[in-house]
């Protein structure tokens, strides 16, 4: 356009009403390098949704805006599946006090899987409700209350004695095992209602983390293997995952944080 017709640029952007440096933009964005940025983290955790991969991608020192990391991530097609739930009783949510402090309050549970040969396993997590951090998860064929007893007090050995447990009714936290050591560590032991998961909150929104970002992507041979990728995402969890509910730190770092 510099001398269209005879006309010169600065005359002709003056009679239309142009500003020239509409006249001289180029596109310079090339999205192809974020593009693969997020297609590897996508694939290294495909549970993960474009907030947190974004996340991800500014601790790795990538100053993008969110807006542009949502468009390249549909364009690529990395969207999660959302996965659709019966609906179920509706049970009366009673409010859960939140801890302000590590070890006010351990909360402990019990999920399943099973290996490639159909065996079944169990995996009994145990979380800190003040710092969100996953204190042990711990995989086995059987966890009986002795076991839940021993692996607590390496537990305490490693970050100290908490107040309280809070466990369901289930025979491994009902027995004379974990009742007999809590009462000798001066621990008390609080059970939710029968059939009311939601006063156990904490960990119902942890187990169904670890069940969507770990178990649902992971098949195992056998229970060592399992017990080998346990310990990675344990340390994963509480170390590298932004955490939505507190502020997108990690629990490490909140943890830290109320610490400080």
């Amino acid at each position: 356009m510099r001398h269209l017709f005879g006309i010169s640029e600065r005359r002709a952007c003056r009679v239309l009403g142009f500003h020239r440096s509409t006249q001289r933009h180029r596109a310079t964005r090339d999205d192809r390098d974020l593009a693969d940025k997020l297609r590897t983290l996508a694939c290294e955790r495909p549970r993960f949704g474009y907030r947190r991969l974004h996340i991800l991608l500014r601790r790795q020192g990538e100053t993008v805006n969110h807006k542009r990391v949502y468009r390249v991530y549909r364009n690529e097609g990395l969207a999660v599946r959302k996965k659709t739930r019966r609906k179920g009783e509706a049970h009366t949510r009673l409010p859960l006090t939140s801890p302000t402090r590590a070890n006010e309050r351990w909360s402990l549970d019990f999920v399943s899987d099973q290996l490639a040969n159909g065996q079944r396993f169990r995996i009994l997590n145990v979380v800190d409700d003040g710092t969100r951090e996953c204190v042990l998860s711990y995989a086995s064929t059987s966890i009986p209350g002795s076991t839940v007893a021993r692996l607590l007090a390496d537990a305490i050995r490693e970050r100290g004695k908490p107040e309280v447990l809070l466990t369901d009714n289930g025979p491994e936290f009902t027995g004379r095992a974990l009742d007999q050591w809590a009462y000798s560590q001066g621990i008390a032991h609080h059970f939710i209602d029968p059939g009311k998961p939601v006063q156990n909150a904490y960990i119902e929104s942890f187990n169904g983390r670890m069940r969507d970002e770990f178990l649902n992507v992971h098949w195992f041979l056998s229970v060592p293997q399992a017990r080998l990728s346990l310990a990675i995402w344990r340390r994963d969890y509480n170390v590298v995952r932004p955490h939505s509910s507190l502020g997108n730190l990690t629990p490490h770092e909140f943890a830290r944080q109320l610490a400080g």
